[in-house]
């Protein structure tokens, strides 16, 4: 009984232990609250391609192979229990390999924690120009430059005939939205366009009556709107319920979001978006194969097609991935170096960090016509015809 005892208890010392084997990535997520239904796209794509990573035989590290391990923490979509998780996170789990939130007003704040204790936070959740505007060194998103998302729109537009020849900007009053509102302004104005309408409106709004009252009123050509998919879902049906008819409307986001598109139907036609990932074959990548495959992956696994929210958590996974076998160690300030470093393909697209520590990545315009996500405008110009100019509600 003796020798058994001593027997097994030797068997489990020679156990690797999880601490030992498992390199642990930690995170806050909105998992409930305003912006879960958008968060969600990072809990999944942080899952799916740790869970390839760990599929293929996990990270090698000093010639021993190591599994990914995850530890998301629920905000609750409150930006200042985020900080305080990201906080936990290092100093109390001590987990030194951070994934970022959703929200540039969350990257903006939490990025604060990965800066103070030197670890490096890997996102795919925050664009704001202000989240790289301050020097800090332990920052690194997938995510293009806020103030040139509408960028690609405005170029598209002045090619379209006849060429809108005035517009009007509205964005919401936080971070990311602030930025885009920034650099869409000078975009606009270096294009030709008249701007009849510059308007912030509060973040979480849900009443646009006034602002397309003015908009009905000044009839612009086109209509710009940088905020949230719950606030953009609002605006679109008040604009029909207002009948209000530019020749043009273009979102931020929800054009991107299978939701959006199944919650307003054919009103949802003829509205343009913009994104940095699209599910083609031709976007390889060594986990997945290519951007198609990924789709077809994470909508078999999770029930819904993936946007490029999800194509970037992904992707910010295999940065993390490639940065550890890189410095040979899961170290933080190794793994920083490591990442600063990088330059390799994915389904997401080229992952290569600017000085500040953000991928340039081009933005496609696209649009939804008859219930479908078409491509139409990118670097090399038209990919489609564009439903255009966007026949009054009543003619739909």
């Amino acid at each position: 009984m003796l020798r058994t005892i001593v027997t097994v208890f030797a068997f489990l010392l020679a156990l690797p232990t999880a601490y030992a084997q498992d390199i642990q990535l930690g995170a806050s997520l909105q998992l409930t609250g305003a912006s879960a239904n958008i968060a969600r796209y990072y809990r999944d794509g942080y899952a799916l391609a740790i869970d390839r990573v760990n599929a293929g035989g996990g990270v090698k590290v000093g010639g021993q192979s190591r599994k990914l391990a995850l530890k998301i923490l629920d905000n609750q979509s409150d930006v200042n229990l985020s900080v305080r998780q990201y906080g936990q996170l290092v100093t109390q789990d001590k987990i030194n390999l951070l994934l970022g939130p959703y929200e540039s007003g969350y990257v903006l704040a939490t990025s604060s924690v990965a800066e103070k204790y030197e670890v490096p936070m890997l996102h795919g959740g925050g664009a704001s120009d202000q989240i790289y505007s301050r020097g800090y060194k332990y920052i690194f998103g997938v995510l293009p430059v806020a103030s040139r998302y509408f960028a690609s729109t405005v170029e598209a537009m002045t090619k379209l005939n006849p060429a809108p020849k005035s517009a009007a900007l509205l964005f919401a009053d936080d971070a990311f939205d602030t930025a885009v509102a920034n650099g869409t302004r000078k975009q606009l104005v270096a294009a030709g366009l008249e701007v009849k309408l510059d308007e912030r409106y509060s973040s979480n709004a849900t009443d646009f009556g006034s602002l397309l009252a003015r908009i009905k009123s000044l009839a612009p050509d086109a209509v710009l709107v940088a905020g949230h998919e719950a606030e953009i879902l609002n605006f679109i049906r008040q604009a029909k319920s207002n009948d209000v008819n530019p020749k043009l409307f273009a979102f931020t986001v929800g054009v991107q979001s299978d939701d959006f598109r199944k919650s307003l139907g054919a009103d949802a036609d003829y509205a343009y978006g913009m994104t940095s990932w699209l599910p083609v074959a031709s976007s390889k990548d060594a986990l997945f194969g290519d951007a198609a495959k990924f789709a077809e992956i994470y909508k078999a696994r999770f029930g819904y097609e993936p946007d490029y929210h999800g194509a970037a958590a992904a992707a910010a996974v295999e940065g993390f991935a490639k940065a550890i076998e890189s410095a040979g160690t899961d170290e933080p300030k190794a793994v920083r170096a490591a990442i600063a470093k990088l330059d390799f393909g994915t389904q997401y697209g080229r992952i290569r960090f600017s000085p500040v520590g953000q991928v340039d990545l081009p933005q496609v315009v696209i649009q939804l016509q008859k219930g479908k996500l078409v491509p139409v405008y990118g670097e090399a110009g038209f990919m489609a015809k564009p439903l255009y100019p966007t026949p009054p509600w009543k003619q739909r």
